[in-house]
């Protein structure tokens, strides 16, 4: 029954992560090609009324740092989510165009900097093209993969890379956690929200 289905799939063009040798059917199946959405597969969207309408959806604010050779790289994302508790699993997305990821794809591991409500201007620093954004920002090595962990973070998590997968012009990366914490002194002023284009916070716009 497991051969047939994979047989359809292939025969369909499905995008399985599998193609598995005739020879050894327990074999992994190889991963699809990274490729970018063709026109055809656009959908008749205003760009600017999708991100109006999502932009309705209130999200926290991290800042994903990774150790590397030249020095460390980092960049704000906002599409930071928990996906599974067991194994345990993050998840985050970057732009394909992303200068900085092709430098956390390359280290392997990456540390989330949750950001607390008072912390704009360190996410504003991270959010830039280009230059040393670490320059003047206190760190830490994370403890398993020593990724920088920001100092003065709410709370942090320490992960090694378990996949990469193609979500049209993003790339959805998947963690696995191998440590993670909170500092208690920190939290207290709440998370950095964004929301509709803006920095808020629990409670009160940021002005």
């Amino acid at each position: 029954m497991a051969a047939t289905a994979v047989r359809y799939l292939r025969s369909v063009g499905a995008p399985t992560t599998a193609a598995t040798p005739a020879t050894d059917p327990s074999a992994p199946l190889p991963r699809p090609s990274l490729r970018a959405v063709r026109e055809d597969e656009r959908a008749p969207l205003d760009p600017a009324a999708f991100r109006s309408v999502l932009g309705h959806f209130a999200s926290g604010v991290t800042i994903i740092t990774a150790p590397g050779e030249a020095g460390p790289a980092g960049f704000a994302c906002q599409s930071f989510a928990s996906l599974s508790l067991d194994p345990p699993l993050v998840t985050f997305m970057v732009a394909r165009t992303s200068t900085t990821w092709p430098r956390i794809a390359a280290a392997g591991v990456f540390c989330v900097n949750i950001l607390g409500a008072d912390q704009r201007e360190l996410c504003l620093g991270f959010a830039v093209s280009g230059g040393d954004k670490f320059a003047g920002v206190d760190r830490t090595a994370a403890p398993a993969t020593g990724s920088p962990r920001l100092a003065g973070v709410p709370a942090w998590i320490d992960c090694t890379i378990q996949a990469v997968h193609t979500g049209g012009d993003h790339l959805i990366v998947v963690g696995r956690v191998e440590a993670l914490g909170t500092d208690t002194t920190d939290a207290g002023s709440g998370p950095l929200l964004f929301h509709r284009g803006a920095f808020g916070r629990l409670g009160a716009p940021d002005a």
